[in-house]
Order: structure tokens, then sequence, then C-alpha cells
């Protein structure tokens, strides 16, 4: 916190009387020293980046999809007056899994557990009662600057350790998906029109901090940034699974429970 402005004048009393009595002193002990500036020392020169393989031909296409840009309407998932808490977050999450029956259909599906446990999701489930329902409660903040609030979603990957992280906006009175990330996540944070994913690494007192920022040409959150950090507790490393390609800090957004919903479970 900055000092008051009430504070400051006894601080810069307090200070001069300091410097002129050490000034005194040296006067008194220091022959000969004139008081002048000194040097330093050397300091490096600055150098410009050196390419590498100037002769090297510039990709045409990127290498892997990671989902850069995920704009997709959610089918069958109504929002009555366009009003983003009204669409129901329980049915946002059943539309995903109905359109990716691999992932959560079947004894093999990686998420099968994950869509078993959305029969526990019924009235109440933001309240996290016994924690059963994998859907964790919603958060509303304008993400895009157009004055309205999106929609911020977490659903547990189970029974993987994994948190599936989406954005959902509104456009036409239609819920569009607008950013899709799935990762074993340790925090999520949202600070103006960025959302902060925290993650555990496999290297020992380090993790991944990924920044995803909205961006208004492309109407969807992109990702801007993806970092190793270092970190403070010294924590055991831990397996980071692979984002699935379909898709701070801050202080944590206060909730805004949707009318069909209530204060629930927070992600982990």
């Amino acid at each position: 916190m900055l000092p008051s402005r009430r504070g400051r004048p006894a601080r810069v009393t307090a200070v001069l009387a300091l410097l002129l009595a050490a000034a005194a002193a040296g006067a008194l002990t220091a022959c000969g020293d004139s008081g002048g500036l000194r040097g330093a020392g050397a300091t490096p020169a600055a150098r410009s980046p050196a390419r590498l393989w100037p002769d090297l031909a510039p990709a045409s296409s990127p290498a892997y999809d990671i989902g850069e840009v995920d704009n997709e309407v959610v089918k069958g998932v109504a929002v009555p007056g366009g009003d983003i808490r009204e669409a129901d977050p329980v049915a946002a999450v059943r539309a995903e899994i109905a359109a990716h029956p691999d992932d959560y259909e079947g004894d093999e599906a990686p998420y099968r557990e994950t869509a078993r446990r959305m029969a526990d999701c019924g009235p109440g489930w933001a309240d996290g009662a016994d924690g059963r329902c994998p859907v964790l409660r919603p958060y509303y903040r304008d993400l895009t600057g157009d004055g309205r609030p999106e929609m911020t979603l977490g659903f547990r990957l189970l029974p993987e350790n994994m948190t599936a992280v989406r954005v959902y906006t509104v456009d036409k009175d239609r819920l569009v998906r607008v950013m899709s990330y799935d990762d074993a996540v340790s925090s999520v944070a949202l600070a103006g029109r960025t959302v902060i994913l925290r993650s555990p690494s496999e290297v020992a007192g380090y993790e991944y901090r990924l920044r995803w920022t909205w961006d208004p040409d492309q109407r969807a959150m992109l990702l801007t940034s993806d970092e190793m950090l270092r970190t403070d507790d010294g924590g055991k490393p831990a397996k980071r699974p692979s984002p699935s390609p379909s898709p701070s800090m801050p202080p944590s957004p206060s909730p805004s429970a949707s009318r069909s919903a209530s204060p629930s479970v927070s992600a982990r």
C-alpha cells in the first residue's frame, strides 16, 4: 500500500535529519573524500538477437492443431431474453457430452465417470452438498468489453484428475462457446478480459501459467501466454496431462449465481 499524503511530510523530515547527520559525520571522518560520483564498474554491452539458420524455409502451416480459435454455437441450450445468467450451465455441459460421445460414453471413455455423475446434477446441484455433480459453480463477468457478462464454467473430468474450463457468451440469443481448455488445473482467475489458469508442472518447484484473452477480431478467447514459472512452495512434481485438442494473481471474482443455481463447490 502506498503511504498516505498525511504520513509523507514526517517521513521526509526524518530522512533529511538522518542524511544531514550522516553528512556531518562523514565530513569529520572522511578526509580527502570529495563526495563526487564514483564508477560502478564495467557494464555488459547490449547485443541484438542472433538469428539462427537464416536460410531455413518458413513454415506455411501449424504443425499441431491445439484449437486456437473456439467459436461454436451450443445447440439445444436456451438463453431466455438474451441474458446468459438465465442459461442452464448443466444443460451446456450435457450438450458437450452429447457432442463428444467418444470422450464420455462407454467403459473405455476417458471421462466416463463425468457422464455417469451428471445424473446427480438435479435441483440444488450448485450447493455442492455431496460433491457428486461434476459441474462447478458458474461465474459471470464481462470478458468481451460489450457491457454484458460472459459465463465462465468448469466441470470435473472424471475419473481423471482434470478440469474442463469453458467460457460462453451470447450472440443473437444463442449460447456461444468462445473458450475451451482441459487440464490438471490448480487455480482459475479472471482479470480484465483475461482468464488465467495455473497448472502443475512435471518439474519440481515450477508451474504453468496460461492466459486466455478476448480477441474482438476472432470473436474468441485466444491463448496469449503460456509460461513456466517458479513457485515458492517447492512442492513435489505433478504429472500434467496433455491438453485436449478440442478444447491472478488477481483476486478471485465474486460469483454471481444464476437463477437456476445457487453457490456451489469450487474448482480443484
